[in-house]
């Protein structure tokens, strides 16, 4: 790998946060019944002519400002000709010589460094159905279904240069791609519901040289783990084909998870589209006056929300990046600190216990029943000394299962912290009793060994025992 250079760029579809499709008022929800969301104009049949739907102009243009991209204030729509069972007119509608969005840029953080993306373009265009195999695959199938319901869907194509270097890098540009798409409320960015599809062309080059390698195209990645293995997978391949003094095919290639490889899909030797303008569709003609109307609806993003977190709260850089990399996370951090106006321990529950049930469960915020308001409440508790640390961590996993109150859980399950020295006593004794290597051992000024006794007594009482009068007690009753 050190004599050769990866050379990636990513092509980013992004599904349109918008109630009816781009040229018709069909409906866009997600997990409806086949072919039950559509009409002539989206069905492609003769005489369909649509009209533009004007939400998807202004979500396209905030998304291309949220991108630091330039926007095009005289655009148009083309035909991309060629043909696939999901499409049915035989051309795709989108934006291949005036798109709304160009010249932007992203900047990632990876390995403790800022790598600035640049971003050449990103257009509008009409999503294909879906087809549906029958057998699991093309290749295992004697059927394939088409459903259209998501024929005409409004996209964006957000294309990046060939900039990124390797799959660390490229999971990194996508994760700030969707947060920055999230924050604006341009699109869902729900991978799993096909809101956010990522395509990668991968070529590779000996060190030092500028000219680009053939390259190939990766499909059928459904996460951005999976865009970063298959990134490297096929990297890794490209460089055994050229060290064994073959040719690296220019050609479509698809992820396939469970073996973790990349298998040819099909050969894309110098693809002809005749695009040409599309005829039945007015330009799109946008005033400087509009797009910074729109510009002015763009929320607080990502970066500067990081920013404000460190110079506001005092958050270590680190969790201000984990707190923003989501929405979601960073709105319950913020309704979190309404209550509790401390960040970094709320920031140490929410990167801590949050985030291990929401990735061990493999869920999202939305599908745990913990609340901010909760969260607060707990931490109260804990400050009060009514409950301890590890108390807490028992009553947050049953918060964040079954939505309860932690005062209401503390009390029917007994856990109130033991803070009166009379009930600690005897235990203590008992503690002191069966182990009297740690108790000599401290006597003798071994000051550690009090961290054992004092855990010996958070076990015998199951972790309800007031930890700092624990310790004060048995610091007395050794005689410091």
């Amino acid at each position: 790998m050190s004599r050769y250079e990866a050379v990636i760029g990513l092509e980013v579809h992004v599904e349109l946060k918008t109630d009816t499709k781009l040229f018709c008022g069909c409906s866009t929800e997600f997990g409806q019944e086949p072919n039950t969301q559509v009409c002539p104009v989206c069905l492609g049949l003769p005489g369909g002519t649509g009209v533009l739907n004007k939400k998807v102009v202004e979500l396209a243009t905030k998304a291309g400002l949220a991108l630091n991209c330039a926007i095009g204030t005289y655009t148009w729509f083309d035909r991309k000709n060629y043909y696939y069972p999901d499409l049915p007119k035989g051309f795709q509608i989108s934006q291949v010589f005036r798109p709304i969005a160009y010249k932007g840029y992203l900047d990632i953080d990876v390995d403790g460094r800022t790598k600035r993306i640049n971003i050449t373009r990103a257009h509008i265009e009409e999503d294909p159905g879906k087809l549906a195999h029958a057998g699991g695959s093309i290749a295992a199938s004697h059927t394939s279904y088409v459903d259209y319901n998501r024929s005409g869907m409004p996209l964006i194509e957000i294309v990046s240069e060939p900039e990124i270097r390797s799959g660390d890098e490229a999971k990194a540009y996508l994760e700030k791609l969707k947060a920055i798409l999230e924050y604006t409320g341009v699109s869902d960015v729900k991978m799993e519901q096909g809101s956010l599809r990522c395509d990668a062309n991968v070529s590779v080059r000996p060190v030092g040289t500028t000219t680009l390698g053939t390259r190939t195209e990766i499909k059928n990645m459904n996460s951005f783990r999976a865009v970063q293995q298959a990134i490297e997978y096929e990297v890794d391949r490209q460089i055994d084909v050229l060290e064994d003094g073959e040719r690296v095919i220019q050609e479509t290639r698809g992820w396939v998870e469970n073996k973790g490889i990349t298998i040819t899909m099909r050969n894309k030797e110098n693809p002809d589209y005749r695009c040409f303008i599309e005829p039945e569709l007015d330009p799109i003609e946008l005033t400087a006056e509009w797009i910074e109307g729109v510009r002015a609806t763009i929320p607080e993003l990502p970066d500067a929300r990081r920013k404000r977190l460190v110079a506001e709260h005092g958050l270590p850089d680190y969790d201000a990046g984990v707190i923003t990399s989501s929405l979601a996370l960073a709105e319950f951090f913020d309704a979190a600190l309404q209550k509790y106006p401390d960040a970094k321990t709320i920031s140490n529950w929410i990167m801590g216990e949050l985030l291990r049930l929401l990735n061990a469960r493999n869920m999202e915020l939305n599908e745990a029943k913990i609340t901010p308001d909760g969260l607060a409440s707990l931490l109260q508790l804990i400050e009060k000394g009514s409950i301890s640390h590890k108390i807490g961590k028992e009553v947050f996993e049953t918060m964040f299962e079954e939505g309860q109150e932690p005062e209401q859980i503390v009390k029917e399950k007994g856990l109130s912290q033991i803070s009166d020295e009379g009930q600690l006593a005897r235990i203590i004794e008992e503690v002191i009793a069966k182990n009297p290597k740690s108790v000599a051992d401290f006597q003798s000024g071994k000051k550690q060994a009090i961290g054992f006794l004092v855990g010996q007594v958070m076990k015998a009482t199951k972790g309800q025992a007031n930890p700092g009068v624990v310790n004060t007690m048995l610091q007395e009753k050794l005689g410091k």
